[in-house]
């Protein structure tokens, strides 16, 4: 997707300073860096240039979707592959002047697949580490849930969860096919609340109000990933504009799995209008050949918004983040300072 106008407001959306709350690192790989992991582990994909993957990544439906993920996971199983991804990933985020980045990522799949989790969040760590020293971006993880594999997949979650709150865990995550019930996992995230630790989750992509009134019921999340659909209902449109939880919402995800006709026919402008607090994030740049920046770009180009606009979304972010008082207070001055610097140049 590009977008048609402002060439001042594409710069100033990659210049300016970003908080990214709805990104999944198995979604980030690059094209070339997934033919390499490919090749290593010996996975099968149905393309062989970087050129033939983005034509796979036409995506018709959400399971076809979640088909292309889970082969793409395959190609991560050793501890090296994931420090690759996610340092890869950090230097990007680094390059677009994304400052604070939380990250969803299904150690489930992995674990599936025969991967070690215990390396893996060591890896995993260490990358982080790596990128918070050389590029002053800082990593978080928010491991998933996954509504439509079996229970004690959710129970190695939460474990892990738990586990690694002291090397870049910061919440527990529910996503998978929105079909599945919430129900199941009510338990897990009461436990992840009684131990400290925030709540997300996926819902209101591929299902309707009802789907979203569950999932806050059962997961009582922190902030709510996508939540578009919330439009269909006003009433539960109007609750969630008045208390929260606030929406992480992924423009051009929602229109290349169809759960949006076109970006101009994209809910943000109404769930704005209504009063609704959100986050604007890529989900799955790799896939969706976006990036965070272009993102706020597409949304300020459609919406006729200027970098005032966009700055104030920017802050609307990192008001969500997941960070520590002194911590976010450093960050909040950083950024108006390089924002009143950037509205100075454009």
């Amino acid at each position: 997707m590009t977008t048609n106008g402002d060439s001042r407001l594409e710069r100033f959306a990659e210049a300016m300073p970003k908080v990214e709350l709805h990104v999944h690192l198995e979604g980030a790989v690059r094209p070339g860096t997934l033919l390499r992991l490919a090749r290593r582990r010996r996975v099968t994909l149905p393309a062989d240039t970087e050129e033939g993957l983005r034509e796979w990544y036409r995506f018709e439906t959400f399971e076809h979707f979640v088909e292309i993920y889970v082969t793409c996971s395959e190609c991560l199983r050793d501890p090296e592959d994931f420090q690759l991804v996610l340092a890869e990933f950090a230097a990007e985020q680094a390059r677009q002047n994304v400052r604070y980045s939380e990250v969803h990522f299904t150690i489930a799949t992995h674990a599936r697949q025969g991967a070690n989790a215990q390396e893996v969040a060591h890896a995993l760590w260490e990358s982080i580490v790596d990128a918070e020293r050389r590029l002053e971006t800082r990593v978080r993880l928010i491991p998933d849930i996954v509504r439509n594999l079996e229970p004690k997949w959710a129970d190695l979650t939460l474990e892990w969860a738990l586990d690694h709150r002291q090397r870049g865990v910061v919440a527990l995550g529910l996503a998978g096919i929105e079909s599945h019930s919430a129900t199941p996992f009510r338990e897990h995230f009461e436990v992840a609340a009684a131990e400290g630790l925030h709540r997300v989750a996926h819902a209101g992509e591929q299902e309707g109000p009802a789907s979203i009134r569950e999932t806050l019921e059962v997961a009582r999340p922190e902030r709510l990933g996508h939540g578009i659909r919330v439009v269909e209902d006003p009433e539960l449109l109007a609750e969630i504009a008045a208390d929260g939880p606030p929406l992480e919402v992924c423009p051009t995800s929602n229109v290349a799995l169809g759960n949006a006709p076109s970006l101009a026919e994209h809910p943000i402008g109404r769930l704005l209008d209504a009063g609704v607090d959100l986050s604007v994030n890529s989900d799955d740049p790799a896939m969706f050949d976006t990036t965070l920046s272009h993102e706020y770009a597409l949304v300020g180009d459609t919406l006729g918004l200027g970098i005032d606009d966009l700055a104030e979304l920017s802050r609307s972010a990192l008001r969500h983040a997941f960070l520590e008082g002194e911590e976010r207070r450093r960050l909040s001055d950083q950024f108006e300072r390089e924002i009143a610097d950037l509205r100075d140049q454009f």
